[in-house]
């Protein structure tokens, strides 16, 4: 397929544009800095001739390609998210473009300690004779999940000036706030309209995955026993040492990130804070079924009664909160939608893989919201870091794959 790429013009650009987002704010979106990306993007979807492009007031951007077929076809959204992981600064992000790599270790300039080396992403291996992107070391590059945006943006971009490539109507959908997981908590699904979806959020040539962590988030509060320090014998119980007690008796060998892999569920502390008479912990809760969540969940309260019954004044609070669930529950009721996508990305030369994601997408949720909506690679790789990279090759097949998956989607309805 002859297609004139500007994925790496409009990547370049688009990552340089601060959208990180913020877990402790109570708007949305939580920064409004990520609506700087989508006024861009609203403005380019209009030049591109795709008329109802438009940006609400959460921070959502819409827009359809229409269909150019007399075929009744499902509609199909295309989605990526905007905002960068609040990880790692996305400020004053400096695009490179490493030319022809050849396998070498990347020294980044700005900060020379900061290395990409084959050695730490065996992937490199693999885009020998590619052009890769990076940051300039002193920050993440982006490409979690800009390469995605900038993906579809190439792929409408070809859909409109090519009217000879045959497609139902095509749904675009850009979110806030993926990376703090609230991505999809204001989207307006009649709005959307879509039958089926698939979000650009995911890693290597040739991914497609059907499969998440479920999740869970449990919050956990300790009620200790504040007493003048001067006069604390036998009386004090401190929330915050309770905290620390709690802490260090999670498994060391198991059930923790540091110890898991492939489809093993963990427990992992992310936050905790207090003073000496309430304390708090907050946890997430990760494993692929929802019987395993909440045998972790019961695991992990198990300890804190350990724990709490050392103290006889003190109490605590065990709240959980469910965060989103296998997507794989919903994708196995519409197997054409995986099918389909394999089928594209053949079409590209490549052979697709699946692979259990050991995280979620905002697509983890959307399933779950009427739209089933497995996720295609887009090339990021070692995302959350200054490390970050991406294939100049990768980002081209999956553009192509994007308007191939248009194409069997109109040829098989």
């Amino acid at each position: 397929m002859n297609i004139k790429h500007t994925v790496v013009e409009r990547f370049c650009k688009y990552v340089q544009i601060d959208t990180q987002s913020d877990p402790l704010s109570t708007s949305f979106p939580s920064t409004e800095k990520q609506k700087n990306l989508g006024k861009v993007l609203v403005e380019e979807l209009l030049e591109m001739g795709i008329e109802d492009a438009h940006m609400d007031e959460y921070g959502y951007v819409y827009a359809t390609i229409p269909s150019n077929t007399t075929k009744e076809v499902p509609v199909i959204c295309f989605c990526s998210h905007m905002d960068t992981a609040p990880d790692c600064s996305g400020k004053d992000v400096k695009p490179i473009i490493h030319k022809n790599y050849q396998g070498q270790d990347i020294v980044l300039p700005d900060d020379q300690t900061v290395v990409v080396s084959p050695n730490d992403h065996p992937y490199l291996k693999d885009l020998v004779g590619s052009d890769i992107i990076t940051a300039s070391g002193t920050t993440l590059l982006g490409a979690d999940d800009k390469a995605g945006v900038a993906e579809i943006m190439d792929a409408a971009h070809f859909l409109m000036t090519h009217p000879d490539v045959k497609h139902g109507a095509i749904r675009i959908l850009f979110t806030p706030d993926e990376e703090i997981g609230r991505g999809v908590d204001k989207v307006d699904m009649k709005k959307l309209a879509a039958d089926f979806g698939y979000t650009m959020d995911s890693g290597p040539l040739g991914y497609v995955e059907d499969e998440t962590f479920s999740a869970d988030g449990v919050h956990i509060k300790i009620h200790g026993v504040s007493v003048h320090p001067g006069y604390a014998k036998d009386k004090m119980e401190n929330a915050m040492k309770i905290a620390g007690e709690i802490l260090s008796e999670l498994p060391k060998n198991r059930i923790c990130p540091e110890a898991t892999a492939e489809k093993e569920g963990f427990v992992h502390p992310v936050r905790m804070g207090g003073v000496l008479e309430e304390a708090e912990l907050t946890f997430i809760i990760r494993d692929f079924t929802t019987e395993g969540l909440h045998r972790l969940e019961e695991e992990l309260e198990t300890i804190v009664k350990k724990i709490i019954k050392k103290y006889p004044n003190s109490s605590y609070e065990f709240t959980v909160t469910e965060q989103y669930r296998n997507m794989k529950e919903v994708l196995d009721q519409h197997p054409q939608v995986m099918e389909y996508a394999k089928e594209a990305i053949r079409r590209c030369g490549v052979e697709p893989q699946t692979k259990p994601i050991r995280g979620g997408t905002d697509g983890s949720r959307l399933s779950f919201m009427g739209l089933p909506c497995p996720n295609i690679f887009t090339g990021e790789m070692a995302f959350h870091s200054k490390q970050e990279y991406v294939g100049v090759r990768d980002m081209e097949k999956a553009v192509e794959t994007i308007v191939r998956l248009c194409m069997v989607w109109e040829e098989r309805s």
